[in-house]
Order: C-alpha cells, then sequence, then structure tokens
C-alpha cells in the first residue's frame, strides 16, 4: 500500500467505479494523493476494516465511500475510524438510489457520515469536501480552492455575457 495519502476512496464494488472515478479525478485536480479500494461492507467486512486501520497509518486524513442499495460502507467505515467519512448513495436497484440515500444519511447518533447527493454530482462534491477539509490545515490547498471557486465564478460570468 502506499504511503502518504490523505483521502481512502472506497467503492463497494467495481461497478461504481465511472462514478467513484468523478471523486478520484476532482482530488486529482488538487494534486491530493488517495487511493482507491473496491471493498463491500456485506461481503469483505474483515477487509474494509484492515483497509481503513491501513489507510490511518499511511496519512488518510478523511475517507469516501460510495455504495449502492443498502449501502453500509460509509457507516462501517466510520464505526472504525474517528476521521471525516463523506458517503456517496449511488443509484441502481429498484428505488434508484433512494434506498442508498437513506442508508447513508440515516446514521445513528455518535457515528457521523456526511452526505452527498447520489451520483456523479455527489462524488464530486464529496471530493471537493474533503479537499476543504485538508484546506484547513494546508494553505496551498487552501489557495487552490479559492482559485478553483474564482473560476467557476468567471465561468458563470463568462456564460452570462455571451448571451447578452
Amino acid at each position: 500500500m502506499s504511503n502518504n495519502i490523505s483521502v481512502s476512496i472506497f467503492m463497494g464494488s467495481k461497478s461504481d467505479l465511472p462514478v467513484v472515478q468523478a471523486a478520484s479525478d476532482t482530488l486529482n485536480e488538487f494534486n491530493i494523493p488517495h487511493r482507491l479500494f473496491i471493498l463491500s461492507a456485506h461481503r469483505t467486512p474483515e477487509e474494509v476494516v484492515k483497509r481503513v486501520k491501513e489507510s490511518e497509518q499511511n496519512g488518510a486524513k478523511v475517507f469516501i465511500a460510495a455504495a449502492g442499495m443498502a449501502a453500509h460502507l460509509a457507516g462501517a467505515i466510520a464505526a472504525q475510524t474517528t476521521k471525516p467519512v463523506l458517503g456517496i448513495p449511488l443509484g441502481g436497484g429498484d428505488l434508484d438510489g433512494m434506498d442508498a440515500l437513506l442508508a447513508t444519511v440515516q446514521m445513528p447518533k455518535g457515528v457521523p457520515v456526511a452526505t452527498f447527493a447520489i451520483g456523479k454530482s455527489g462524488a464530486i462534491n464529496a471530493a471537493l469536501c474533503a479537499v476543504q477539509i485538508l484546506g484547513t490545515t494546508d494553505e496551498k490547498v487552501a489557495g487552490m480552492l479559492i482559485e478553483y471557486k474564482s473560476k467557476m465564478h468567471d465561468d458563470v460570468l463568462a456564460a452570462n455575457e455571451s448571451i447578452q
């Protein structure tokens, strides 16, 4: 396992990778070292615990977990760490992600999971939230966030100007 990671991203199955890739790409924009795992809260629970502990030993300060349907992965991670856990509910299944959203957001008192929107926009926002958390103690990251938000501002104004 690579040392010196800031964020560990867990997904429940390989089919989740297209959505999770958006989170990884966002972290790459900010040069945030991270690692991806495909592990299931239900099928590989011992391995989830092992990888959470290894991630912490390798410097992980934030965990991101993406899962669909029963979506217990974020909660399983939150039970093992005191670091922030950011949950991304994924679409699919008969309820098209509503089950995953409710499973991710309805955590018991004392086991918090910050929950984002279903799907790709949630993945991007979870990654941006991880960057914001890291930016509280890293001035370079904080500066990159300021530039990122400034670019969004300028892009909206340019789009507005283009239709005037």
